[in-house]
């Protein structure tokens, strides 16, 4: 751990003044540890500070390399390193996901106590989880930097930075919602391939995400109705204008529904 880093420099301070020192922490145990720390801490809530980083957000190691999607490689199921891979880049979705949810708790002012502590939650899940699989990726012979990355996650939450709405719409409720989708067929590949371990983290991984975009729908709606906006329309114009990735299917419609999509919002889904 680093001594330089807030966890051990600093006492608890208020809680986004600590989720944004969290965010800029670019090591990733480091990292975990602060935010299991702030999330033990229960640390009072300051909703109108004027907050700015001292440092680059977010705060991240210098591997894994960073490349378009298509660069990421292939990830054989046959090979073990083709299954530290795979494990490898659900890694570094949680370790994104982890910042993502401390850039909800520190940027957006002015919001319900309840919603600071909903992604206060968040962060503290997807610590967890990214701590689960680096673990494992180290069981594998490898761990967390070993193979490039790609930063689609990170791009739609900084393209999202200056309207908490449109962060609800178009991280939470849909780049997290494709996780619903993708999650059920990785685990079928990893426990096919005898990696029980692993399908038992994704087991873990999407229970919690069920919640996650939950509290992504929840809040996306308190917001629309504060703005006195059609929840729908709304959703397919902010989708337009930010360049949301187009949704393709099969979707995890059960998941879905637990997650909060209403029946019209499932309706309005590729077929």
């Amino acid at each position: 751990m680093h001594a330089s880093s807030p966890l051990t420099s600093t006492p608890p301070q208020e809680l986004r003044t600590d989720a944004l020192a969290c965010l800029l922490e670019p090591d990733p145990a480091t990292k975990v540890a602060m935010v299991a720390a702030m999330a033990e801490a229960q640390l009072a809530l300051d909703a109108q500070a004027p907050l700015a980083p001292t440092g680059p957000v977010p705060g991240r190691p210098e591997r894994p390399e960073l490349v378009p999607p298509r660069l990421v490689g292939r990830r054989s199921m046959i090979t073990p390193e083709g299954r530290a891979m795979l494990v490898h880049a659900l890694a570094h979705i949680e370790f994104n996901a982890m910042n993502l949810a401390l850039d909800a708790l520190w940027r957006f002012p002015d919001l319900p106590f309840d919603y600071y502590t909903d992604w206060l939650r968040v962060a503290k899940e997807e610590a967890t989880h990214f701590a689960m699989l680096q673990a494992h990726l180290q069981v594998l012979g490898h761990t967390y930097g070993d193979f490039p990355g790609h930063d689609s996650l990170w791009e739609m939450v900084d393209k999202t930075r200056g309207d908490v709405l449109a962060r609800m719409a178009l991280v939470p409720r849909t780049l997290e919602a494709r996780g619903l989708d993708a999650i059920p067929p990785l685990r079928a590949k990893l426990a096919q391939a005898g990696d029980m371990a692993a399908a038992a983290i994704l087991d873990i991984i999407l229970r919690d995400e069920v919640g996650h975009v939950e509290i992504g729908n929840r809040w996306y709606g308190y917001l629309c109705d504060q703005r006195g906006l059609e929840l729908r329309a709304t959703y397919a114009e902010l989708a337009l204008r930010y360049e949301a990735p187009t949704l393709r299917g099969p979707f995890n419609l059960e998941a879905r529904r637990r997650a909060g999509f209403s029946e019209l919002e499932l309706s309005d889904l590729p077929a």
